[in-house]
Parts: C-alpha cells; sequence; structure tokens
C-alpha cells in the first residue's frame, strides 16, 4: 500500500511540477501576441535579437531600423541603437563599421540618457574610442616607416 502512495504522490508532483512550468514558460505564441499589444517596435526588436543571434546581420539590422522608426524618441528605440551600434562593430558582420558602431552609442547616450543602456553605451563608446586611436597610431607608424625607407 505505501508504494500506491508514493506512486500517486509522484504523478501528483510531476503534474504540479508541469503545471509550473506552463505557467513560467508560456506559451511562445502568446507571448508573441503580448509583444505585439505592447508596442510594434517592441516585435521588430525581438525579430532582430533572433536573426543577430543567427547571425544575419544585414536582417537584423533592418528590423532594428524599423523599431526605431516606431518607436521614436521614447523605448525602445535605446534598445534599438543600442543592437545597431553592437551589429556594426561585430566581428563575424563583413560591413563592419566602428565610425558608425561609435555615433549610434553616442546618439544612445544623448537621445536616451535614463536608459539602462547607457552605462553599457559609455563602455562601448570607450573601447571604439581607443579602437579607433590604435588604427591612427598604426597609420601614423606606416607613414613614419615610408618615409624612412626611402
Amino acid at each position: 500500500m505505501g508504494r500506491e502512495r508514493i506512486g500517486i504522490w509522484k504523478h501528483l508532483c510531476l503534474y504540479i511540477a508541469g503545471l509550473i512550468f506552463l505557467l513560467l514558460g508560456g506559451c511562445p505564441a502568446l507571448r508573441v501576441q503580448e509583444i505585439e499589444k505592447e508596442s510594434p517596435a517592441r516585435v521588430h526588436i525581438v525579430r532582430g535579437r533572433d536573426l543577430l543571434a543567427g547571425h544575419e546581420y544585414g536582417r537584423s539590422l533592418e528590423e532594428n531600423k524599423k523599431a526605431l522608426s516606431l518607436s521614436g524618441k521614447k523605448p525602445p528605440g535605446d534598445e534599438a541603437l543600442f543592437n545597431m551600434g553592437l551589429i556594426y562593430s561585430h566581428y563575424g558582420y563583413s560591413q563592419k563599421d566602428y565610425e558608425k558602431s561609435l555615433g549610434l552609442f553616442k546618439r544612445l547616450v544623448t537621445e536616451y540618457p535614463q536608459s539602462r543602456l547607457v552605462e553599457q553605451a559609455k563602455i562601448w563608446i570607450g573601447v571604439l574610442e581607443v579602437i579607433e586611436k590604435t588604427k591612427q597610431v598604426d597609420i601614423e607608424i606606416e607613414e613614419k616607416k615610408k618615409e624612412l625607407s626611402r
């Protein structure tokens, strides 16, 4: 008899765990509907994030541009700018452009000073400025080498 009760409890615990999982995880289709109600721009942010994770940089960039145009000067425009800055500085993006990335991060800091992404953007600004300075120093060194070799 004791085993029957344990078996019932196992099934009951399994049922409760599954119910909790469904409540916490939710249905993906329902989440998309919730996001669409929240903000049309948010849909493009989510798509852009998924595309970036799939290494589809150009398409992710387009989704973030759509989100930025839909959001105007309010969130999630800050997130769109941040994502675009990441894409332009991403090592895997064939059209990588540190200057564009730097400009996008600076724009985020000035247009969205209260954003939760400002501190991260400032860190990226610092890193990208060091990269740009290093490039400039490398160019100057190469020019000096050419002058000395003549």
